[in-house]
């Protein structure tokens, strides 16, 4: 199959301009991302895996045992201060439980009623849309180049500037206008 070498020429899929140096990681004319399709012919033409993404479930889970079993440690160490430090009632700790005990416990609930556990790269997440660069092939960040020959350009001509009439100076004044001709 066709494979991609860092020193061949590559030309952008979507308007055919030859890639400039392999630092350019968009097309110099269309603006097209090139980095994702350098990598898909460097593949062959498999997606590559995308390491290290996680679902949103799977993260929200480890936030909530996060939370949860810092409980363990901060409760302590504010009990201690507030009974040896403040010489008050250990209320404090009741509060630290509460908000990282229970609050872990809501996150870890939350992530698993409400959150996909498909990770963000697959679903059509940012990184997804980096990786699949033939959805866009629609989109593109600039407009399409236009060639127009500098003989179409005339210059402007000397003298006195002249306002036209044919056009009006306003758009109230334009409709009124046309609804004056309407009524006629």
């Amino acid at each position: 199959l066709c494979t991609f070498e860092p020193n061949d020429v590559m030309y952008c899929p979507q308007c055919g301009q030859e890639r400039i140096s392999e630092a350019t990681s968009f097309c110099s004319r269309c603006g097209y991302l090139l980095t994702g399709t350098a990598e898909l012919l460097r593949t062959g033409g498999a997606v590559p895996a995308v390491s290290g993404s996680s679902s949103p479930r799977a993260r929200g889970i480890k936030q909530g045992l996060f939370m949860f079993l810092l409980m363990f440690i901060v409760a302590p160490i504010v009990g201690m201060i507030s009974v040896f430090g403040l010489g008050i009632e250990p209320w404090p700790v009741g509060i630290t439980v509460v908000l990282l005990g229970l609050g872990g416990l809501l996150r870890i609930i939350y992530a698993f009623m409400f959150e996909s556990k498909v990770p963000a790269a697959v679903s059509g997440g940012p990184a997804g849309r980096i990786l699949n660069p033939i959805e866009n092939l629609a989109t593109s960040a600039l407009p399409p180049q236009r060639d127009v020959p500098a003989s179409d350009y005339v210059s402007p001509r000397k003298g006195r500037l002249e306002i036209s009439t044919e056009h009006p100076s306003s758009v109230v004044e334009g409709t009124t206008r046309l609804l004056d001709k309407d009524s006629e």
